[in-house]
C-alpha cells in the first residue's frame, strides 16, 4: 500500500504561512494541521501568531489548543496526535495540508519517527534532574558524549531537557539516541508529503515583516497576555515561558529591563529564529521554493502552489 499523500507549507516566521495555507485549503477541500511548537498551547495567542476565527476562513485547524502552558510537550506526542488528525481528515476525503515552521515536527511527523520503545521513569528523569543540577550541564553533557558522541554534538550543556532524555532512553533500553533515529531514517516515509517552503525575499523584506509583526503583537495585547500567564504561578523555566516574546516582556514584568529593550530584543530574536528556519528548510530535499517580493508575487506563490498541490494529489 502506497503512503498516505499530504501537502506542507512551512517556512520562517512572517513569511505568510497561515494566509497561503488557508486559501489553499478552501481551493481544495483541505484541514489545516498546524506543526507549530507553540500555537499547541492554550491562551497564548498573540504571541504565537494564531490566526483568529477570521483569519481561518472557515477551514477547521487542528493541533492548536490541545495543552495547558504549564504541561510538558515532546515531538514524540506531537506525532502521535497529529497522525490521529490526518487519519480523521482523509478518512472524511479531505486534503490535509501540514502547516508551520517547526521544522523538527514537520520532518518527524512525514517521516513517521518511531517513538515506540523509548521508555519513560519518571524517578530516573527526576534523578538525572537532580545530577544536572548538583554535577552542572557540563558534566552530564560529557557523560553523553561516551555514549552517543553524535548526539552529544547536536547539544549544549545548557539544554538539560534534552541531555536528560537522551540519558533516559539510554539507560533503560540500552540504544543511544543516534541508534533509534538512524533506524526510524532508514524506514520509508509515513507520508509522501508536497514539502511547499515560503519565504519572502530579500532577506530585508522578511526582517521588515517581523518587526511588523512585533509592534503589532505589542498593540494587540502581547504585555497583558503574559501577565495572564504569570499570574498563573508558571515556573520560569517551563517551555511556554521561554517562547520568543514571552520570555522577553517577562524580564520587563520583573523590572528587569525596559519595554523598548524588551522591544528591540524580541525582533532580534525573531530574526535569529526566522534565519535558523531558513537553514533547515533549505535542506529539505525535493521541496517547493515559493519565494516572494511582493503583493502580486505572494498571490503568485497561492496560484503556484494550487497548481503543484493537484498535480501531486492526481499524479499516479
Amino acid at each position: 500500500m502506497s503512503a498516505p499523500r499530504i501537502l506542507a507549507v512551512l517556512g520562517p516566521t512572517a513569511s505568510g504561512k497561515t494566509g497561503l495555507a488557508v486559501e489553499l485549503c478552501r481551493r481544495i477541500g483541505g484541514e489545516a494541521v498546524s506543526c507549530d511548537s507553540m500555537q499547541i498551547y492554550r491562551d497564548m495567542n498573540i504571541g504565537t501568531a494564531k490566526p483568529d476565527a477570521a483569519e481561518r476562513r472557515g477551514v477547521p485547524h487542528h493541533m492548536m489548543d490541545i495543552c495547558d502552558p504549564g504541561e510538558e510537550y515532546s515531538v514524540a506526542r506531537y506525532v502521535e496526535e497529529a497522525d490521529a488528525a490526518i487519519g480523521d481528515i482523509l478518512s472524511r476525503g479531505k486534503v490535509p495540508v501540514v502547516v508551520g515552521g517547526t521544522g523538527l515536527y514537520a520532518d518527524s511527523l512525514i517521516s513517521g519517527l518511531s517513538f515506540a520503545g523509548r521508555q519513560e521513569d519518571m524517578c530516573l528523569r527526576r534523578e538525572l534532574g537532580e545530577r544536572y543540577e548538583k554535577e552542572g550541564g557540563e558534566a552530564l553533557h560529557a557523560e553523553l558524549a561516551s555514549i552517543d558522541p553524535e548526539a552529544a554534538a547536536r547539544l549544549h550543556p545548557n539544554d538539560a531537557r534534552r541531555i536528560i532524555r537522551a540519558l533516559e532512553i539510554y539507560a533503560l533500553t540500552g540504544e543511544t539516541l543516534t541508534e533509534h533515529d538512524r533506524k526510524t531514517r532508514e524506514r520509508p516515509p509515513k507520508y509522501r508529503a508536497l514539502r511547499m517552503i515560503l519565504w519572502p525575499e530579500p532577506r530585508e523584506m522578511m526582517y521588515a515583516r517581523i518587526d511588523a509583526r512585533v509592534d503589532e503583537m505589542l498593540r494587540a495585547g502581547l504585555m497583558e497576555e503574559v501577565r495572564a500567564l504569570l499570574s498563573r504561578g508558571l515556573p520560569p523555566e517551563c517551555t511556554a515561558l521561554q517562547a520568543i516574546g514571552y520570555k522577553e516582556l517577562a524580564g520587563v514584568l520583573r523590572g528587569e529591563c525596559t519595554l523598548e529593550e524588551a522591544r528591540e530584543e524580541l525582533c532580534r530574536a525573531t530574526r535569529r529564529y526566522a534565519k535558523r528556519q531558513l537553514t533547515w528548510f533549505r535542506r529539505e530535499p525535493g521541496a517547493e521554493l515559493l519565494s516572494y517580493r511582493d503583493a502580486a508575487g505572494y498571490a503568485a506563490c497561492i496560484d503556484r502552489a494550487e497548481t503543484l498541490s493537484r498535480h501531486f494529489l492526481e499524479e499516479e
